[in-house]
């Protein structure tokens, strides 16, 4: 889905993204209301279904446009209290397995997630509302892989990482992306497809 962010900065990365999945003959659905916004950031897909962070970035228009693209899927919305957006203190963490924060403003969301959803989601709390922000991706021969911040920025919450026995734990440092509000899901395209070797 080719969204509309809401801050004007980013608006040339939609224009990329979306060359860069027509080129791998990806099915691309265009946001053209002019009132949506839809940042990638506060989308949260759980295999199961979506939440929305509603944010600075993204607001209720988009959610339904994002709702009627995936018409298979639940979408809820969540409000985004505090921080930048629904990421910034939460993200999946394998199948059924939310990775959360610990601050109020976060623990505030997952309750709303929580009572919004028909699925019921293991979770995974981290000291560090940033640290919670992690890419999972489930590779063949490899299995659960999790990438998360390194021990130098957030040593408390990879202790809570070392307690996932079953994932492949590879830290990432993003000192330089969180100068610019980044994270690593900010820099991050998860395409399910077979490559063509």
């Amino acid at each position: 889905m080719e969204a509309k962010c809401g801050f004007p900065v980013t608006f040339r990365q939609t224009e990329v993204m979306k060359e860069a999945l027509k080129d791998l003959n990806l099915n691309i659905v265009e946001m053209t209301d002019e009132n949506a916004t839809l940042d990638g950031g506060d989308v949260l897909f759980t295999g199961r279904e979506f939440f929305v962070g509603l944010s600075k970035r993204t607001n209720q228009r988009g959610a339904e446009i994002l709702a009627d693209a995936f018409k298979d899927y639940a979408v809820s919305t969540v409000p985004v209290l505090e921080g930048l957006h629904l990421k910034s203190f939460c993200s999946m963490g394998g199948p059924g397995l939310i990775i959360i924060g610990s601050s109020e403003p976060a623990q505030k969301a997952l309750k709303i997630m929580q009572q919004m959803s028909d699925h019921r989601y293991d979770k995974l709390t981290v000291p560090d509302d940033i640290a919670a922000n992690c890419i999972y991706m489930n590779l063949p021969n490899k299995g659960h892989v999790l990438l998360h911040c390194t021990a130098e920025e957030f040593p408390e919450s990879v202790k809570v990482f070392e307690k996932l026995k079953d994932h492949m734990l590879i830290p990432v440092s993003n000192l330089e992306k969180v100068k610019v509000d980044g994270a690593l899901t900010c820099c991050s395209v998860l395409i399910n497809k077979k490559a063509n070797i």
